[in-house]
């Protein structure tokens, strides 16, 4: 199983410093990768080639850039660089992000988001497969008059997005390498992700996609302080459509319903419920809910897993 786990910076000392330990702590627990979510202080895809570069059998990702207020070339002259840097390991995770964390914080309007994908991904692709663009959208134009590709920024940069709505996965299959949803359970994953996504692939004449899988969970005895944690850590998506949307798919009511909580043997099985939805890969986040001693049994177990 391919398996990794979210990093989350700390809350004092030195935040690069502080990721690489943590990263060369889950390589040699046996994990295959480690990703970076993107906020509001420091930059995950700059993290992500740093940490790449320094633990190099480690494969490394965002998770996610939200586009809005970000622009193509921009993104993929900082995802080019995060790849030479990692030496080929890095993963760009992009999103469109919540309505709620664009507009009254950019100033930026959270308008025609799937049009918006869409030419933000054809751009991006000409920039990292190419070098080069002169794409003029509605939304979005990208035509550099200079050469925009890295040296060693090779292999080509594997783009996912954590698409999880129709039309949505229609554009990330057409024109991406995957998605990374998250709070999609198994059914939500096999019975609407991964039969639309590949549809749209395989119309597009592009290999299946990757589904990657973030996952909310941890390893712990106290199930009742772990779950009372989740459902103050995932409460954010309730009062988002997107992840209303999807967690409704599932049969749940809330976000923190998604989140996996139990022993070693409980944990294993819901892990091997998303692979067995159509996951290829499975990356754990908030494994930090209840403490480091919960944290670091449930990478123990990740690495086993992935093992």
């Amino acid at each position: 199983m391919t398996i990794g786990v979210v990093l989350y910076p700390p809350a004092s000392g030195n935040l690069v410093d502080d990721l690489v330990a943590k990263a060369k702590e889950a390589e040699a627990a046996g994990l295959r990768s480690a990703w970076f979510a993107q906020q509001f202080a420091y930059d995950a895809i700059g993290v992500a080639g740093l940490v790449g570069r320094e633990v190099p059998g480690l494969a490394v990702g965002t998770s996610v850039v939200p586009i809005f207020a970000r622009h193509p070339i921009l993104v993929s002259s900082q995802a080019q660089t995060a790849q030479a840097a990692a030496h080929g390991s890095f993963h760009l995770g992009l999103g469109l992000g919540a309505q709620s964390f664009v507009e009254p914080v950019f100033g930026v309007p959270y308008d025609r988001p799937v049009t918006r994908l869409r030419e933000f991904l054809t751009a991006l692709r000409s920039l990292l497969e190419t070098g080069a663009a002169d794409f003029r959208g509605e939304t979005v134009t990208a035509a550099p008059p200079l050469p925009a590709s890295v040296p060693g920024a090779t292999p080509r940069v594997p783009v996912l997005v954590a698409a999880m709505a129709p039309q949505a996965l229609r554009v990330t299959g057409e024109l991406a390498d995957g998605t990374l949803p998250f709070l999609a359970g198994p059914r939500a994953l096999g019975e609407h992700i991964v039969p639309a996504i590949t549809a749209a692939a395989e119309r597009a004449g592009r290999p299946a996609p990757r589904i990657v899988a973030a996952v909310a969970g941890v390893v712990t005895d106290d199930v009742d302080a772990a779950r009372e944690a989740a459902a103050q850590a995932t409460s954010f998506y309730d009062r988002i459509p997107s992840y209303q949307r999807v967690v409704a798919l599932e049969g749940a009511a809330k976000a923190a319903e998604l989140v996996e909580i139990g022993d070693e043997k409980a944990v294993t099985a819901a892990v091997r419920r998303y692979f067995d939805a159509g996951a290829t890969e499975v990356v754990f986040t908030q494994t930090d809910l209840v403490g480091e001693d919960a944290r670091a049994r449930t990478w123990r177990l990740l690495g086993e897993l992935a093992g």
